[in-house]
């Protein structure tokens, strides 16, 4: 069996889990995830396990924040005034919200807080600044 290597487009199976074993993202009960490695499509420390992994091998791994994600950045949270939001919008926690939108390019913020003159945005990934775990399963 040969290894995978850059270039090579690969089908996978994987549960990915939190520091606390809370499953945040899985492929089960779906078809495997379809990528081209080297590609940037998926986070650096996902790639980088699958390379070398054969046909029907599996592998269990911690990946770095920093391999992730990145980390977590304070300065991409930004209080904004009510006032900015349009009057027939109601904000809540945990909403998602697409901004900045330019040429077609815009910046998905997460609503993380509101009070009567703000609302809390936030820029950063949700698994930003996570250490996150990966079993792998090379189709």
């Amino acid at each position: 069996m040969s290894q995978v290597k850059d270039g090579d487009t690969v089908k996978v199976h994987y549960t990915g889990t939190l520091e606390d074993g809370t499953v945040f993202d899985s492929s089960e009960g779906r078809d495997p995830l379809e990528f081209t490695l080297g590609q940037g499509q998926l986070i650096a420390g996902f790639e980088k396990t699958v390379l070398g992994m054969t046909a029907g091998e599996s592998r269990t791994v911690k990946i770095p924040a920093e391999e992730a994600y990145g980390p977590y950045r304070d300065e991409m949270v930004l209080a904004v005034p009510r006032s900015q939001f349009p009057p027939d919008m109601s904000p809540e926690k945990g909403m998602q919200l697409q901004v900045g939108e330019n040429e077609g390019q815009g910046m998905l913020v997460t609503i993380t807080e509101i009070t009567d003159e703000e609302v809390t945005l936030d820029a950063n990934h949700p698994l930003a600044g996570k250490e996150l775990s990966f079993t792998i399963q090379l189709q």
